[in-house]
């Protein structure tokens, strides 16, 4: 028996490989296929099935083209109503992978369809879970993303979702092995712990949602609690794994398209394109092309995208590191952006070696910020685009929050004219928060080098938590 854990950091995201006797399966795939493939021929190994937890909102997953590649037929649990083949389970129905079993399990709650996998060995025991969204570690699916497709509130999701975990997975043995589809710093749960792989006993022990007496009007209140809004292309991303999608390798051949500066230039102006500079955020600040917008690939790149562009039918160009394009192309489509029309040939240096016009962002360091607060009469306005649990903890006295996820709520705060500062925690966020209030032609900023850790170390005056009923 084989299992393993194919975590992707960017995402936070597990998907799974399990082989037994010549047999595999794919839990969760994400959208770029080839991986799975290469991994069962590594094992003389056939994909038998492919075993699809729920509707992802997060991420494109890769059933369609996994499952038009190897003829494996793609697995749902209950009330999934896919528009394509697939084989929607009855609670219970066991599916023989070699000398293995695995067992659907309906465990709905973080949506209606949502179903946990049992794998038992080859003596018919319990050995893990694959429990999607359904149990995290430390946490467990937000019951409030498919309030619209099951026609209930989040708080009926929720008892629903109390229901599953104690009816269907706390009665398992304390030494099944839990495998979530996600771990900690992804938008489908709020308290998720970094670990990825646990046994269901510390989870009973540690996780705040599996209190043995814990009544489900408690459980509804602590589940619901502090919900953000979730990002907006996760309707979109649960319509393209429901209804289908381009394969990713005609995206592929689309997107890495190499464009000289003035085809590039030609293409951004006819096609209306948003032009996604993915570099590393030094290099930005130096120089980039004007109304570009930074989202660097050495940061949560994906879900910054998902988050902060509107449209996944944005067209969208690229200024990439060199040898990075496909990279790029790869990890937009994996949440459902599919239109990159191509990449800057020869990156930023030839556009600038093309004689064209070109930006810059005005950077400070915290050293010469502080320099300039005891040299100013006036308060410097300051502006923290870390998340609010971030300031709330800890923050430079005066800064305003305006969290980067819900920076255009924030537009009207800037000030017109007057220079004013901006940073989060080490420098990425802070660019990509200058990038777009450029792109909308506020340029009278200034990026703090360097974010809240290099403001503590020079010394700056920061505050302590502050409890967020005082506010």
């Amino acid at each position: 028996m084989t299992i393993e854990q194919i975590y992707t950091g960017c995402l936070a995201q597990g998907a799974y490989y399990i082989e037994s006797k010549g047999e595999a399966a794919i839990i969760d795939p994400l959208r770029e296929v080839g991986p799975y493939i290469k991994r069962a021929r590594q094992d003389g190994a056939k994909i038998k099935y492919i075993f699809e937890t729920h509707f992802h909102a997060d991420f494109v997953s890769g059933h369609l083209t996994l499952s038009d590649k190897t003829g494996a037929p793609i697995v749902y649990g209950p009330l999934a109503n896919p528009k394509f083949d697939a084989i929607i389970a009855t609670d219970g129905q066991e599916f023989p992978l070699g000398d293995l079993t695995i067992v659907a399990l309906h465990t709905p709650g973080h949506t209606m369809e949502s179903t946990t996998y049992l794998l038992r060995d080859k003596n018919g025991k319990d050995h893990a879970i694959f429990s999607g969204d359904t149990l995290f570690l430390g946490d467990v699916g937000r019951p409030d993303l498919a309030q619209k497709a099951a026609d209930m509130t989040q708080e009926q999701l929720a008892s629903t979702l109390y229901d599953s975990l104690r009816n269907k997975i706390m009665p398992l043995s304390d030494e099944v092995v839990v495998y979530p589809a996600h771990g900690a710093g992804s938008a489908c749960g709020k308290n998720m712990m970094k670990e990825t792989v646990d046994t269901l006993g510390h989870q009973k022990e540690t996780n705040y949602a599996l209190r043995a007496d814990m009544t489900r009007e408690e459980f509804i209140a602590e589940v619901t609690e502090g919900l953000l809004p979730p990002p907006k292309y996760f309707p979109l991303n649960v319509k393209m794994n429901k209804e289908g999608y381009e394969h990713v390798d005609a995206v592929l051949e689309r997107g890495t398209r190499p464009l000289s500066p003035r085809a590039f230039e030609a293409a951004a102006n006819e096609a209306g394109a948003l032009i996604l500079d993915v570099r590393n955020e030094e290099d930005f600040v130096k120089g980039h092309i004007p109304r570009s917008i930074f989202i660097g690939l050495d940061g949560s790149f994906a879900p910054w995208v998902g988050a902060l562009v509107a449209d996944t039918e944005q067209p969208i160009l690229l200024v990439a590191p060199q040898g990075r394009e496909e990279e790029a192309v790869i990890r937009l489509s994996r949440v459902g952006f599919d239109n990159t029309l191509g990449y800057l040939e020869g990156g930023f240096d030839a556009w600038k070696l093309g004689s064209l016009e070109y930006d810059t962002v005005s950077s400070v360091s915290a050293d010469r910020l502080k320099d300039r607060m005891a040299e100013e009469e006036e308060e410097l306005k300051v502006f923290d685009v870390r998340k609010e649990s971030e300031y709330l903890s800890e923050h430079l006295v005066d800064a305003e929050n305006t969290p980067l996820d819900f920076l255009n709520n924030h537009l009207a705060e800037f000030p017109a004219e007057e220079v004013f500062y901006l940073h989060c925690a080490g420098g990425y966020r802070s660019v990509i928060a200058a990038s777009i209030l450029k792109s909308r032609g506020i340029h009278n900023l200034v990026n703090i080098l360097g974010g809240f850790d290099a403001i503590k170390e020079a010394g700056l005056p920061v505050t302590d938590y502050v409890c967020p009923s005082t506010l």
